[in-house]
This record gives C-alpha cells, structure tokens and sequence, in this order.
C-alpha cells in the first residue's frame, strides 16, 4: 500500500521515462495535484460537467483516449461520469484512504489518478466513473 491507501489491483503501467520534475513541468498545480498525488478537485468546478458535444475524452498527462461523450451522463455527484471506458483505457486499484474501501481509476498508460468507480450508475454497466475534469482534456469530433 502506497501513501495514498492504494494497494495493487489491475494496476496502470507507469511512464517510467518521466520523473517527478517532469510531471510537475508539464501539468498545471491542479493537474499534478490530482493525476499525480490521487487529489480531488471540488465538486461543480469543471467545465465538463456541463460538455454536451460528441468527442472523445483524454487523459490530460499523457493524451490517450479514456472515454467517449457515447458513456458520459450527469450522475449530479458534481464531477464527470462515464457508464464505460474506453476498453483497455484505465485500469483500476483500491484505494483504502478516507477509512473507506473505495476503486481507484487510473489511465493505463501512464498511470495517472482519474478518479473513483462506483456501482450505482445507469445501464447497461451500472458503473459510474466518477472522474475528476482536470484530468481529462475533451477533444471534440469536428477536431479530432
């Protein structure tokens, strides 16, 4: 178990090539808060809660594709909420912090923290991906 309460799990693979100064160089504090040190933004202050278009949604450390607007729904929890990831996109860890047993979720390339999983989400998986904005940068399709 790391400082964070995570224990292995379907642990992400980790950019082994970019150090700590890298990280912090390339993200913004928010960013490196979350996706680095498992942070959580405050509930209600991404943009993406309210992104309605059609577009693919990237995880903001490295750029891979984790989730389509396809999966993404108002869960009202405060932060946005995917049904589905891209398969192979994330992978997952428990996160023992908060005197809680809770699902981590990370990107699978790079190891980043997204956010948590929980079983109360809609069909068809009844899964809500309850991921942090600021780790996510939408690309919508007229761009992509």
């Amino acid at each position: 178990m790391d400082e964070h309460g995570v224990d292995g799990g379907t642990a992400a693979k980790t950019d082994a090539a970019k150090t700590d100064a890298d990280w912090r160089a390339e993200l913004s504090a928010d960013q490196y808060r979350v996706l680095r040190q498992h942070g959580t933004e405050r509930p209600g202050t991404s943009p993406l809660n309210n992104e309605k278009r059609t577009g693919v949604f990237d995880c903001a450390a490295c750029g891979t594709p984790v989730y389509t607007s396809e999966t993404k729904y108002d869960s009202r929890s405060g932060w946005p909420s995917f049904f589905a990831p891209i398969p192979g996109a994330v992978a997952t860890t428990v996160d023992r912090s908060l005197g809680m047993v809770r699902t981590e979720v990370h990107c699978a390339t790079c190891g980043g923290h997204l956010g948590h999983v929980f079983d109360d989400g809609p069909r068809p998986t009844g899964q809500r991906h309850c991921i942090n904005g600021v780790a996510l940068n939408f690309e919508p399709d007229d761009q992509v």
